[in-house]
């Protein structure tokens, strides 16, 4: 759970069976109860027979308990749950396109170099920069990066996973 500008931001995972229509049902859980679903991530499990949804969302923490309780009746949800927990890693991945002269060029790649991204491609005219870690480390770095030009943002949302050999 992270405090955000209007509210606070909750990270659920669900543990589903790899079936058509899951998706369409756990968002519309959200959807019914007013929950704007900020990014979702959607992969399967180790095995193939299930998938990991994880779902950042913004809203009264008292709503999302009775969307989670909702999730988790659904046939085919093996477990739903909001995580907070310290001792889960929460990762995300940026690619940033940045219209950048060679006067410029240096000071991008310094920034770069600050927040142990990478450049994924390099042109006269523009860098793709690939920027990995929790939310804040990607939009610190978007800030630094917002005084060029940049062209484009994509995201992926958060991936989680508790460390240790406890399940997620």
């Amino acid at each position: 759970m992270n405090q955000k500008d209007n509210g606070i931001t909750h990270t659920i995972s669900l543990l589903v069976m790899n079936k058509p229509g899951m998706l369409y049902r756990i968002t519309m859980v959200f959807a019914r109860r007013g929950y704007n679903i900020e990014s979702l991530v959607v992969s399967p499990a180790l095995d193939g027979h299930y998938s990991r949804i994880t779902i950042t969302a913004e809203g009264d923490p008292k709503v999302l308990e009775q969307i989670i309780k909702q999730c988790d009746k659904l046939v085919d949800v093996l477990h739903a749950e909001e995580y907070q927990d310290p001792s889960t890693i929460e990762k995300e991945l940026a690619l940033i396109k940045v219209k950048v002269g060679t006067g410029e060029r240096s000071e991008v790649l310094q920034i770069v170099e600050h927040f142990k991204a990478q450049t994924v491609d390099f042109k006269d005219e523009s860098l793709v920069i690939q920027v990995t870690g929790n939310t804040e480390k990607l939009d610190a770095c978007v800030d630094m990066l917002r005084k060029f030009n940049l062209q484009e943002i994509v995201r992926t949302g958060k991936v989680l996973m508790r460390r240790g050999l406890q399940a997620t």
